[in-house]
């Protein structure tokens, strides 16, 4: 009776850290800051990213992209997004309090008069958010 009792703890488990990695679709792009202050390469522009589900998401080999221009491409290293958290990627900065993610782009990406398109791919390469403004 015991085996069988953490067995299925054990299972329970497992399927949590998978349910977990099932739920691409609750990972948004929420908010593009397209506008920087800093003069000319407004390296504090940035894209928000937010878990709106109920379950932690690592992002690991997930990438963002703006599609407008076909790059930059960013890249997440191993990041678990919890849910209700948002991360930042900033054009050219560093902002640990928002998960220190950077393309290390030397110039503005986002363009102040022609709106451009941001869009996150999960580690498949499967487009799961996309976001204008």
């Amino acid at each position: 009776m015991c085996k069988t009792l953490i067995i299925a703890v054990l299972l329970v488990i497992v399927l949590s850290v998978l349910g977990a990695c099932a739920s691409d679709s609750n990972i948004q792009i929420t908010y593009i800051y397209s506008d920087g202050v800093v003069f000319r390469v407004e390296s504090d522009e940035y894209v928000e990213i937010t878990n709106l589900g109920d379950q932690p998401q690592d992002l690991e080999h997930w990438s963002l992209m703006d599609i407008s221009e076909g790059y930059p491409l960013f890249t997440f290293p191993s990041c678990i997004l919890a849910p209700g958290e948002s991360i930042r990627v900033y054009t050219n900065e560093y902002h640990p309090e928002w998960g220190g993610f950077s393309f290390e782009y030397g110039r503005a990406i986002w363009n102040n008069s022609e709106p451009d398109v941001a869009v996150l791919y999960n580690r498949d390469g499967k487009e799961v958010s996309q976001k204008s403004y």
